[in-house]
């Protein structure tokens, strides 16, 4: 048993701040539930705009068929897209994040022993 009563050496194989690296995860999820309840309002209101417009009669023509109506209304479908991809971004960036903090972490306390 070989303890001695030196104090550890500060672990060099951190060149970051713990905390700005936690900060920066919690923001990048919240910036993630902003951008996701921004795209869902936004083709909400969209959708909501057009099904007005259609039922009123702006969009009707004389031997309108389904598949033409369709290609009216696929526009609505796949706008909500690049929202849910930028949230799911955000959320693995935040949780990449804690995942090297731990890793971080682990190997630090490797190094002391």
């Amino acid at each position: 048993m070989s303890e001695s009563n030196e104090t550890q050496g500060k672990f060099l194989g951190a060149y970051f701040d713990r905390d700005g690296v936690l900060r920066l995860s919690r923001w990048a999820e919240g910036t993630a539930w902003v951008v996701l309840t921004v795209y869902l309002l936004s083709w909400l209101f969209s959708l909501l705009l057009f099904i007005t417009q259609f039922s009123s009669g702006l969009f009707f023509e004389k031997g309108m068929t389904f598949l033409s109506a369709f290609s009216i209304f696929k526009p609505y479908l796949t706008e909500p897209l690049p929202g849910l991809l930028y949230f799911f971004g955000l959320q693995g960036i935040s949780k990449v994040l804690l995942i090297l903090l731990d890793v971080e972490d682990n190997s630090r306390r490797a190094a002391r022993k």
